[in-house]
């Protein structure tokens, strides 16, 4: 019996250990993909990779090139891409189909083909191994048999580190060559014993003048030991109790979705920028699937210039930005890109040797470039502290053989030798007034080889063409180029006199020469109403006239023709021809195009493009088309872009005098087209205005209009513009006794204000408020009531309604109407 307790404590610990080792081994499973030995992967078929439990990433075949490669990436479901993060045996020439790779206890083995050996794939050289994992950090694993950690891909980062893994003191990261080729590139970041994190280019990294980046760790009280980068994304040097992080994201983050997942690697890109990089994978759970999307975003970044990376550029080349702002590299004049497939591309000289050392005057032996703002990397061999002037830089250059360029600065002259190196241009404030002297020979020297080998012969010397031969090149060069301009002189000169005498034929004939001054087709009364069926087809009636729908030419173009009535037919042809010029020479998208007329005794018509969706009455009025708030903006601004082009911009200023819906055309892009303008002055005053009263568009004529003493200015447009803005607005006409609900409608401006005074603008609304924009509303309810006011000096200016509409000008609260208060 006195057993009995410690057989129930010993139980009590097993049941306790058993599940501590059921918790342990199920977190591990539910992060990881375990892989069991004799486990195989090839590059074709069903086992091409191991992917790790939740899918974000893999291991196994990967194509490169012509063949395959063996790494670790990052899977994109929904860009169908993948982004590799590691590579193994990254500078081996890629595998073919044939190959496999297998999990022994020595490793993993690769072997290229049937009958070859197998290989390590840099994956240790122990002989305990007992399985591996695919971890969801993207970390490949392999355990012994007491599930130790005997090797992993995060102690052997090639050029990325992901969320979790860390870049201690001499490990490094090494660019790849290219994007779709991972082996080593060109440029090394390495986290250095003096807790420095550094960047160099890769075959010159042991100088501190070829370093181009290090963030600023001096400001640490420790110097820090390693680079790390964590799972929520903070990328940071971490030293002995401090931090310095290059990039927090807890002062960047951004709100996530709740289904999100964030991925987060750093990688030193083909271009030698270090970069912070979030994959973000989003889940949409439906009924029977899971649906995921991802989207990859830049965070961060070691430098916003590119051009600043060191070796970026080959031998004998700059960088600079083109026009969408990428780097470019570019050679120097005088050198060419080298044919080595050498990766940055090196330029070389396209010329052969100078002989400058055997030259007993190398004054003519070379020109200069220059390049404002120009840096160049290395130690120049030669500097002259002295105060100079340019030209003493440059002709102590020349006369040293050794000297490839010179950098020009505040009076000092350095100067470079061949190869030049990490060559850019600089925009900052250290560049001010330096200027890259860059030395190329001559284009007019003729190097002289030596005849014989006989030591008493003069040493080789550089000749030059004479100067009478030189003299004589110029003269036949100059020479022949005045003949030319000589004979294109005369040549000119008698076209001109040729043309001048045509057209003073052509002038004799008075319709042709009008047709000539206005740009416009000439047609005959019959032509016409051949083109238009004898004029049975009307599609409008204006102030003017009848217009009716045509066919014209051999392609059955479209046209409208107005015929005008006999009232303004009377007027003259002389008149008529004057106002057909003024119209012909108006071209703007907002008017109706005049393309031809007819003069023939009394009949008197204009041919116009034919616009094909009606008239804005038709729109308005019919209620055919629902028009959305912001297309009754887009038309009230079409309309008032066609006045501005009349009354300010076009070559003779029109005032229109008769605005209205039905004189506002649509074309098939629901563009407003203003018609019958110009032809105002046609008709005498008095026969408009009666007119209009018969039409019933007076209400559309401004106040002055209607008195017969008082002058018309271009504010008579603003009060009709106003008008047709208000029915634009309530999509009703501004009178319409079938419609109104009580009298205080009749006086539709009125009625207007005294909505937009009441605060009732839903008033002036006819359908579901749901869809209405109140802000344009009240915008285009003001500008309305300012353009209709009766006292011409209240109204604004046509480009000041523009501004207001477009809510670039603040619009004051309008006045009453005269009218109403009358």
């Amino acid at each position: 019996m006195a057993s009995m307790p410690v057989l129930l404590l010993l139980l009590f610990f097993f049941m306790l250990f058993t599940l501590e080792e059921a918790t342990h081994t199920t977190t591990e499973n539910n992060n990881s993909s375990v892989i069991p030995l004799g486990s195989w992967l090839s590059p074709k078929g069903e086992n091409t990779s191991w992917p790790s439990r939740s899918g974000h990433f893999a291991f196994g075949f990967y194509p490169q090139g012509s063949g395959f490669a063996v790494g670790i990436w990052l899977v994109s479901p929904s860009e169908n891409t993948t982004t590799v993060v590691w590579t193994a045996n990254r500078d081996d020439p890629a595998v073919s189909s044939k190959s496999m790779l297998n999990l022994t206890k020595q490793g993993l083995l690769l072997q290229k083909g049937k009958g070859d050996s197998a290989n390590n794939i840099d994956s240790g050289d122990s002989e305990s191994v007992y399985m591996a994992s695919m971890l969801d950090s993207g970390n490949l694993v392999l355990y012994d048999e007491d599930s130790s950690v005997v090797w992993q891909s995060f102690d052997h980062p090639t050029d990325t580190i992901l969320g979790g893994q860390n870049l201690t003191s001499e490990d490094g990261l090494i660019s790849s060559k290219f994007k779709s080729d991972h082996s080593r590139g060109c440029f090394y970041l390495i986290m250095q014993n003096d807790g420095n994190l550094v960047a160099y280019p890769l075959y010159n990294r042991f100088s501190d003048l070829d370093a181009y980046w290090a963030p600023d760790s001096w400001n640490l009280a420790y110097q820090p030991y390693q680079l790390s980068l964590n799972i929520q994304g903070f990328l940071c040097l971490d030293g002995s109790g401090d931090r310095l992080c290059l990039y927090d994201i807890n002062k960047n983050r951004k709100k996530s979705h709740s289904n999100t997942t964030s991925i987060y690697r750093a990688t030193l890109d083909i271009d030698g920028n270090f970069r912070l990089y979030e994959h973000q994978f989003h889940f949409e759970q439906g009924t029977n699937t899971t649906t995921t999307s991802s989207h990859l975003e830049m965070l961060w970044q070691a430098m916003n210039d590119t051009c600043q990376v060191k070796g970026f550029c080959g031998l004998n080349s700059y960088c600079t930005s083109n026009m969408s702002g990428d780097a470019v590299c570019k050679c120097y004049p005088g050198f060419i890109p080298s044919k080595t497939k050498s990766v940055p591309i090196d330029c070389v000289q396209k010329h052969s040797k100078d002989d400058c050392e055997s030259s007993e005057d190398r004054t003519l032996l070379y020109n200069f470039t220059h390049f404002e703002n120009m840096h160049w990397g290395g130690v120049p061999y030669s500097a002259i502290p002295m105060m100079m002037k340019m030209e003493a830089c440059e002709k102590d250059c020349r006369q040293d053989c050794g000297c490839g360029g010179a950098i020009y600065t505040n009076g000092n002259c350095h100067k470079y030798r061949l190869p030049l190196i990490y060559g850019r241009f600089q925009n900052d404030s250290s560049s001010t007034g330096s200027v890259a002297l860059l030395k190329t020979p001559s284009t007019i020297s003729i190097i002289s080889p030596p005849t014989s080998n006989d030591t008493n012969m003069p040493k080789p010397k550089v000749v030059f063409d004479k100067k009478k031969n030189l003299i004589m090149i110029l003269s036949l060069t100059l020479g022949v180029v005045s003949l030319i301009c000589l004979v294109i002189t005369t040549s000119i000169f008698f076209t001109y006199r040729h043309q001048v005498n045509r057209y003073a034929m052509l002038s004799e004939s008075e319709k042709l020469g009008f047709t000539e001054e206005c740009s416009l087709s000439s047609f005959s009364f019959e032509e016409l109403s051949k083109s238009t069926g004898g004029f049975s087809e009307e599609i409008g009636r204006g102030s003017f006239g009848a217009v009716y729908k045509g066919k014209i030419g051999d392609n059955n173009r479209s046209i409208a023709v107005k015929r005008l009535e006999e009232r303004i037919a009377d007027e003259g042809e002389r008149e008529f021809r004057a106002e057909i010029t003024a119209i012909a020479r108006t071209h703007h998208r907002n008017l109706v195009k005049l393309i031809g007329f007819c003069i023939e005794g009394s009949n008197k018509l204009l041919v116009y493009e034919f616009v094909s969706k009606g008239s804005l009455a038709n729109v308005l009025f019919e209620g055919e088309v629902k028009l959305s708030w912001k297309e009754r903006m887009k038309l009230a601004l079409d309309v008032a872009r066609g006045i501005l082009y009349l009354h300010e911009e076009c070559e003779v200023r029109i005032i229109h005098c008769n605005i209205n819906p039905q004189n506002i055309l649509m074309d098939e892009s629901w563009t407003a087209k203003i018609s019958d303008f110009g032809l105002a002055r046609l008709s005498k005053r008095g026969h408009s205005r009666t007119k209009a009263e018969e039409d019933g568009i007076s209400r559309y004529l401004a106040p002055e209009w209607q008195k017969e003493d008082a002058s018309v200015s271009v504010k008579a447009d603003i009060y009709s513009f106003g008008v047709v803005l208000l029915e634009i607005i309530c999509c009703r006409r501004s009178i319409e006794m079938t419609d109104i609900s009580s009298a205080d409608e009749i006086l539709f401006s009125s009625w207007v204000y005294q909505c937009f005074a009441s605060g009732q603008l839903n008033k002036l609304i006819t359908h579901d408020e749901k869809d209405v924009d109140w802000k344009i509303l009240e915008r285009m309810v003001k500008v309305g009531l300012w353009c209709v006011q009766d006292h011409q000096s209240l109204r604004p200016t046509i480009k000041n309604v523009i501004l207001m509409l477009e809510g670039l000008k603040d619009i004051p609260v309008p006045p009453s109407p005269a009218r109403l208060l009358e």
